[in-house]
């Protein structure tokens, strides 16, 4: 037995300083890492509990001033000046029309007293915004229905879904009906227009459709006069009929019942109310146009066209993505050409997306749709002289973040075919199979979860994108689906909303921006819910995959 075995093992000393054995870099790592899940954690906790507060019913407090005003409404903040000992608060007065302006602070030394009144009722409008009063009278034109806020409340509270329901019916009476037609008479129109440019002005092609269409002129204006009659009763219904509230400074305001979207006495609420109503105001922002230059109402429109776009990006950029990595880690020798190539992935990858923005604006629009206008679509440009695919839509917004996000997918692709081991490869050959049986059965299925991190990565990024769209088809409001019932279904050349741009124009383009803060937070909250049940989705994909294969991975 050498003497080197029979050497003790050196112990470590308890004396030694812990930078000796290393300990210092464990702890700073793991304070890093610390830090960085608290810090998201935390942002993420602050984005969740400022956006899911922002529809719970808060109290209404009636403050009398020193100077003998009176001012009703929610308390939104407090305030304390540290060099003066001033506090005060900052009320949503609502009421915009009648005080031209939405909030006001108010120095606690300049009140007199406060209280909680019974019937302070908060009205949410179709249009005006907010309203806060003490309901007093229902009308029906000259006619006092109900008089006192008990029985004004209670037959509010049955009159108002009727109206609601009228006004809805007169709407898609507007909105779909009327726009069925529309289609209906511009598809004959642009026939006559498409039989003049294909067989001559004159021909006999030209009058046969000139007499389809006359047909069609005259069945539509007969449906359109029975969809003014039925819209003008609906209407009629509800005319007159208003509740009539009057304000913490004795003016008595009346607001048409059908323009009444949601009405709640906030004081009066228990707690089964109060989860009512915040369920509602949820259920009609998630499902609901929105209003008010983006600051009341929903946002379905963005929300569809956020998943819509996000989904068609993902199709365009998983097949291009994976087919060129592929073929460099597959196919391409090492050569210069080839690490040229690689240089530019990653450097397109640092590109400031406003880049990949104007190149979607030139190529897209302006080129490629531009073209097919001209191409395929000269009877719709002489009907209207308006392009089609000349201008932003979903389609190129989608191609266009989908050039943005390809280096990722690139590269994650890449990483994931080299980590499958060349012994399987090699296991193949000598099998007999070929270069493509081998990377069809062989590779690609070991590994798609790399590729399949490669995609969530991009989903996640060109979903919350904001300045290319803003080029290539994002609107500030477009309550016109991009994939609907109406033929052909998807409608790729429309312009769509997205949430990412909304809480862009309600940040910073609202006119009422104290107001529109806590709806920043909500569709902020809103949008990182639908990125992550996108990404939950992919995950699980991959981990299916990974468990299929996880036996034949070494």
């Amino acid at each position: 037995m050498s003497s080197d075995s029979q050497r003790p093992r050196r112990q470590r000393s308890a004396h030694a300083s812990l930078a000796a054995h290393g300990e210092p870099w464990v702890w700073l790592t793991a304070g890093a890492l610390a830090l960085a899940i608290g810090m998201i954690v935390g942002l993420l906790a602050f984005i969740a509990a400022r956006g899911a507060a922002t529809f719970w019913p808060v109290p209404l407090e009636l403050v009398e001033l020193r100077d003998g005003r009176r001012v009703l409404g929610e308390i939104s903040g407090r305030e304390d000046d540290p060099g003066s000992g001033v506090a005060r608060r900052l009320l949503r007065t609502a009421n915009f029309e009648l005080t031209g302006s939405h909030f006001e602070w108010v120095d606690d030394a300049a009140v007199g007293g406060t209280s909680l009144p019974e019937w302070a009722t908060a009205v949410e409008r179709l249009e005006g915004g907010r309203f806060h009063g003490l309901p007093t009278r229902l009308l029906h034109g000259a006619e006092v229905v109900a008089e006192g806020p008990a029985e004004v409340w209670i037959a509010y509270e049955a009159a108002h879904p009727e109206a609601r329901r009228r006004w809805r019916q007169a709407l898609r009476i507007d909105k779909v009906e009327r726009g069925e037609l529309q289609r209906e008479l511009r598809a004959a129109r642009l026939a006559v227009v498409q039989a003049r440019l294909d067989h001559g002005a004159g021909s006999a092609a030209e009058t046969r459709a000139e007499g389809d269409a006359a047909e069609v002129v005259a069945r539509v204006n007969a449906a359109e006069a029975a969809l003014d009659a039925r819209a003008a009763a609906l209407r009629d219904h509800n005319a007159g009929w208003a509740v009539e509230f009057e304000t913490a400074d004795g003016r008595a305001v009346p607001i048409p019942l059908d323009g009444i979207v949601r009405a709640w006495q906030p004081n009066r609420l228990s707690l089964g109310a109060k989860i009512r109503v915040y369920l509602g105001r949820w259920a009609e922002f998630l499902t609901d146009d929105p209003r008010e230059a983006n600051s009341a109402g929903g946002v379905f429109p963005a929300i569809f066209g956020t998943i819509a776009m996000t989904l068609i990006m993902a199709l365009l950029v998983a097949p291009f993505g994976v087919l060129a990595a592929l073929y460099l880690r597959e196919y391409a020798g090492r050569g210069p050409v080839t690490t040229a190539v690689r240089v530019a992935i990653n450097n397109l990858a640092g590109v400031p997306s406003i880049v990949y923005g104007a190149f979607g604006l030139g190529f897209f629009c302006y080129g490629l749709g531009a073209g097919i206008d001209e191409l395929f679509f000269k009877a719709s440009l002489v009907a209207d002289s308006q392009p089609t695919f000349g201008t932003g839509g979903l389609l190129w917004a989608s191609l266009t973040l989908a050039l943005l996000t390809l280096p990722v997918v690139i590269v994650a692709t890449e990483e994931a075919l080299a980590a499958v081991p060349n012994s399987m490869r090699e296991g193949s050959y000598a099998c007999g199979a070929g270069k493509w049986q081998t990377i069809r059965r062989i590779v690609l299925p070991r590994a798609l979860p790399g590729i399949m991190t490669g995609l969530i990565l991009a989903m996640a990024r060109g979903a919350g994108e904001v300045a290319p769209l803003m080029l290539v088809g994002v609107k500030k409001l477009a309550l016109d689906l991009p994939i609907d019932g109406t033929f052909p279904f998807v409608h790729a050349e429309r312009e769509f909303m997205h949430l990412a741009y909304l809480i862009y124009d309600v940040g910073f383009q609202s006119p009422n921006a104290q107001a529109a803060r806590p709806m920043v937070f909500t569709i902020t909250f809103l949008l990182v819910a639908i990125i992550a049940l996108l990404n939950v989705a992919a995950i699980r994909i991959r981990s299916r995959l990974r468990r299929r294969f996880v036996a034949q991975q070494f």
